[in-house]
């Protein structure tokens, strides 16, 4: 939070000195000329300009929240560049105009109370107006990067109370700062923030679709910098630079840093300083015009006028819903009620009118695609299904327990946009891959009662170092059959089981199977106290090889074990939970990695079809976390969880998180639905 708080802080008190200062002067000014009662005037522009701003930045939230995904991005990355522009601009500007400030803001005001109390207004108005515009798009900006609105907004909060603290102390002449020392080097920072921000929005159009070289990495140092840690995330709240980077970004970015850092640095060089002398404007009070209305008029109506802008911008920018459809789902009139809706978000009043609970699917009848789906719809009840809608089209198809499928009349939608679909996945579909793994797993099986055997010998004819690593070996076999857990029944208890709950913990008759042995084999046990808990994991080893070709496999928990063999990981293997002594909880995770892999590799065909862009993502996670666990590796030995250094495990859970993360939509993509 803090680290995204930083250029927001900056910004703030950046933005608010300059207006602060401006609107000082113009108050010292008027109370110096003995003007008090043009007062009103200043606090009144300052108050439009700051209702605008808000409205602003509303229209900027509200807006760009009722785009799509992609829309959002595209939206996002031009206001990056526009932002870019404006703080640019105003970076240059203040160069030029930080040393006679003071004197030309005086000047401004003597002309304007010459002109009338309008033209007062207006000089307030611009001058805070600006400033507030160029603050609202900023922080709008850095909110998006940051991917949450609290640090920003907190570090503007604090930049803008210190910038107000400030202009008080200058008005009050107790505070005295080189304006022009101040200026030039929060420009300087200024223009390397806005940097970021130019290859962070140019990031954004890339991922909008609206510039090319999405895929083209200029960099990938995702392997080797972790994301999650706090260096790495200070670096990219303020700079926006990230550990993966297209070319497109880093041009843009070292780009704009060198033309605009050197054309700055140049202009302070060039620019020979001038002394200020501070000189007192005195002017006479106008004559007060005759009030034709009330006095809270204008400040009312500098506030409402942006504020109902915005509301219509807003209203206007959101897309009208539609009234929800009630659709009737039964065997009989499943879709009655059903006719082509608008593109975009829509809401469907799904009422089951039949006797039997349902499962209800939008679909694209000639893909079977499914583009929203309920289940367990009981008789007489209501529900809402909510779905995107494009260009397309769509069927309802119903699917009462016990019963057939039952699919509506279709109907086309016209216009732009488009809806994304999940091609739903059958049983059939499963099948394939589900022998594959099965044969992987048998395989697996084969070898670790060959290992539990050459383990138990050992232990039986005293060789307990020999059995270290025997036992490694053959413990890292079993964990490379993770996916299977779910199939091992009662066997995984036996062969896998931890002492957590037993009455006598380590030293309980019922704990067995390789973590009793390894406590054994690291805590000094004898040989013959070793001999039978050795002997009887080969026995249960032996023993689930057997039962495996007859225990049933539901095809749908396949997918699910992509996600959790390395959610058991992160849980016990990455905290050390499971470690009996032998402290090779990194080698059982590398293990849990090379069953995920495997895994992966028969689901690959099916989540290639459904999702293209998310087994790149995958394979680059998982070769990040691979690297990191090989460099824990020292020849046959490991280094225990518990030696490993706060920023190493830091970047093994972030690693291994982040996967998790981007494995998580493959159960859904590849549920078995009843719509197939």
């Amino acid at each position: 939070m803090w680290d995204d708080a930083f250029p927001s802080f900056l910004i703030g008190l950046r933005e608010g000195l300059e207006a602060g200062l401006i609107v000082s002067i113009l108050v010292a000014t008027l109370v110096r000329a003995d003007a008090r009662s043009r007062l009103p005037q200043v606090w009144t522009g300052v108050l439009a300009a700051i209702a605008l701003a808000m409205s602003f930045g509303a229209v900027l939230t509200f807006t760009a929240a009722s785009l799509s995904a992609t829309a959002q991005e595209a939206f996002g990355g031009t206001l990056s560049v526009i932002a870019v522009a404006f703080v640019t601009a105003m970076v240059f500007w203040m160069r030029r105009s930080a040393r006679g400030l003071s004197g030309a803001i005086k000047e401004k005001v003597t002309g304007a109370l010459g002109m009338g109390a309008g033209v007062l207004v207006v000089t307030s108005f611009l001058a805070v107006g600006r400033e507030g515009l160029e603050t609202a798009l900023f922080l709008w900006t850095t909110a998006q990067a940051a991917g949450e609105s609290a640090g920003p907004l907190t570090g503007a909060a604090i930049g803008l109370v210190l910038a107000a603290g400030l202009c008080w102390g200058l008005y009050r002449r107790v505070l005295r700062i080189n304006l022009t020392k101040f200026f030039t080097a929060t420009g300087a920072v200024l223009i390397v923030i806005a940097a970021g921000v130019l290859g962070y929005g140019l990031r954004d159009l890339q991922e909008g679709g609206v510039l090319p070289g999405k895929t083209a990495f200029a960099f990938d140092l995702s392997g080797s910098v972790d994301a999650g840690s706090w260096y790495s995330t200070l670096v990219q709240g303020v700079f926006n630079l990230t550990p993966t980077m297209t070319w497109l970004q880093v041009a843009g970015y070292g780009g704009y840093l060198a033309v605009v850092m050197t054309l700055f640095v140049r202009g302070v060089r060039a620019a020979a300083p001038k002394p200020a002398r501070e000189r007192t404007v005195l002017a006479q009070d106008a004559p007060r015009p005759a009030r034709h209305r009330p006095g809270w008029v204008v400040p009312v109506a500098v506030v409402t006028v942006p504020a109902v802008i915005a509301g219509l911008a807003v209203a206007l920018g959101r897309p009208k819903p539609a009234a929800a459809q009630t659709v009737a789902v039964s065997e009989k009139e499943c879709g009655k009620g059903f006719s082509a809706p608008k593109p975009g978000r829509q809401t469907f009043q799904m009422h089951n009118t039949g006797d039997k609970t349902s499962e209800v699917y939008l679909v694209d009848p000639a893909t079977n695609a499914v583009y929203g789906e309920i289940e367990g719809l009981a008789p007489g009840t209501t529900r809402a299904l909510v779905a995107t809608v494009g260009g397309g089209t769509y069927a309802w198809r119903c699917v009462p327990t016990g019963g057939a499928a039952v699919t509506s009349r279709a109907v086309r939608v016209t216009g732009s946009g488009s809806a994304k679909a999940v091609v739903p996945v059958s049983a059939q579909d499963l099948a394939g891959p589900l022998a594959q793994y099965k044969a992987y797993v048998g395989q697996g099986l084969a070898t670790l009662v060959a290992q539990t055997r050459a383990l138990a010998a050992d232990v039986k004819g005293g060789r307990l170092g020999k059995a270290r690593t025997d036992w490694l070996t053959a413990h890292r076999t079993y964990a490379s059959l993770g996916a299977a857990y779910g199939t091992f029944q009662d066997f995984d208890q036996k062969i896998d089981g931890r002492a957590d709950g037993l009455p006598g913990g380590v030293h309980d008759k019922d704990f067995t199977g390789f973590l009793r042995v390894e406590y054994g084999l690291w805590h000094g046990e004898s040989a013959t106290s070793l001999t039978g808990p050795a002997e009887q994991l080969a026995v249960d080893a032996a023993g689930l090889r057997k039962a495996f070709p007859h225990q049933e496999f539901d095809p749908g928990d396949l997918p699910l074990r992509a996600h959790e063999i390395l959610e058991n990981t992160l849980q016990f293997e990455l905290t050390g939970d499971t470690d009996e002594g032998s402290g090779t909880n990194l080698a059982t995770a590398d293990a849990n990695l090379a069953g995920t892999r495997e895994l992966l590799t028969v689901l690959r065909p099916l989540l290639t079809t459904r999702s293209p862009h998310l087994l790149p993502t995958v394979d680059a996670d998982i070769a990040r976390l691979q690297a990191l666990l090989d460099a824990a590796r020292h020849g046959a030995s490991w280094t225990p969880v518990e030696q490993l250094d706060q920023t190493t495990r830091a970047r093994l859970d972030g690693a291994t998180g982040q996967l998790l993360e981007d494995l998580s939509p493959v159960p859904d993509l590849l549920e078995i639905r009843k719509s197939a």
